[in-house]
């Protein structure tokens, strides 16, 4: 009877655990094609505002359900793409007009910031003299008689700034790009998404292991990981198989061990038997592909609507050979600049240690040092 009670007991405290360690808030959106909004993101009128972090609210806009984000200094944008795991996201004018919003943009006193930045200096140059230099304009800053430009080069903001030229420079600054283009740029319209991240709540490990962050019970700033998985099994249907399997594996244990102790008394009783003993050399381990830290740690790259890459040509995922389309999400190996789609590459470097395209062999994660 005292077991049937200490086996109740566990199995209600288990039972007890697993309701309590749901997360009470759910996902939501705006529109099907919209981001899925999740903490440390809300949704106002959509999700409680317990389900968010201070400073991180969005909501929809009426007329086109997009998710929009309201930065203090810098007004409304909206939100393209969530990556929870590395705690990114991009952002881009509502109105279509994303170089006039980067003129202004100040991100001060909001919890993001940019992943990469890059300095572009803005010229304004007569409608007869822009064509000779053969740069991209940027077509909502310019009018009926003028043209406005944006670049990273200083070659080009040498040549713009000389006093022969039909063109003034009237700004300069840091734009948190969509990705480090190592290099100078020549010119650019400015309007791919704003790639920006945040550091707290830092609920990346908490994603990456598939569970969700969410704020603890009774508590307005303390953040709790809800539903973790470890090695794929999420905690709850751990209780389920311990309280299943606990107590027919203690059984087995109990009589793996009379088995044993009958055979070591029976081996002591005849001593007289000469005894042998086998050892099996462990064989070596393979690897093939490289480990997870060190594929995780590959940047990811979410498309812009011009689908740039740092390198021009890659407009093909040449493991599955689909032509990339905007908003998917690409990894980068980064001592070769190729990408790839984020399943098809995380596969292939399971298998191989090398790159699909120039086949040189990434570098990998030192293995952690002891503390």
């Amino acid at each position: 009877m005292n077991v049937l009670n200490l086996l109740f007991s566990f199995f209600l405290a288990s039972f007890i655990e697993i309701v309590c360690t749901q997360s009470p808030c759910s996902s939501a959106v705006c529109a099907r094609n919209e981001p899925v909004i999740r903490f440390p993101f809300r949704l106002q009128n959509r999700q409680f505002k317990s389900c968010g972090y201070p400073g991180f609210d969005l909501y929809c806009d009426t007329s086109t359900n997009r998710t929009l984000l309201e930065l203090p200094f810098s007004g409304r944008f909206s939100i393209q793409a969530i990556d929870y795991a590395t705690q990114e996201l991009w952002i881009n004018d509502f109105n279509n007009c994303l170089p006039e919003r980067i003129l202004s943009l100040n991100l001060s006193n909001s919890p993001f910031t940019g992943l990469f930045y890059q300095n572009f200096t803005f010229f304004n140059c007569s409608l007869s003299g822009y064509t000779k230099y053969r740069l991209n304009p940027i077509a909502c800053l310019s009018g009926s008689t003028h043209t406005v430009f944006a670049t990273s080069s200083l070659s080009v903001i040498s040549l713009l700034s000389q006093p022969s030229s039909s063109c003034r420079p009237f700004a300069s600054k840091e734009v948190p790009v969509e990705w480090p283009f190592y290099g100078q740029i020549l010119s650019s319209d400015l309007s791919d998404d704003l790639r920006l991240t945040w550091k707290a709540p830092a609920c990346g490990k908490c994603e990456s292991r598939s569970g969700h962050c969410g704020l603890k019970r009774n508590s307005t700033s303390t953040v709790v990981c809800y539903n973790p998985t470890i090695r794929g099994i999420p905690r709850s249907a751990r209780y389920v198989l311990i309280i299943g399997g606990g107590v027919p594996l203690a059984l087995c244990a109990l009589g793996l061990a009379c088995f044993l102790c009958s055979r070591v008394t029976g081996r002591r009783r005849s001593r007289h038997l000469p005894e042998f003993t086998f050892r099996v050399n462990p064989q070596p381990t393979l690897r093939a592909g490289l480990d997870g830290p060190t594929i995780d740690s590959y940047p990811k790259i979410v498309l812009g609507e011009s689908r740039r890459l740092p390198k021009p040509e890659d407009n093909t995922c040449s493991i599955c050979l689909s032509e990339y389309k905007p908003k998917e999400t690409l990894k980068t190996i980064p001592e070769c600049q190729h990408c790839f789609h984020v399943d098809c590459i995380d596969e292939w470097l399971r298998l191989n240690a090398s790159c699909p395209i120039c086949r040189n062999s990434p570098l990998q994660l030192p293995p952690p040092q002891p503390s």
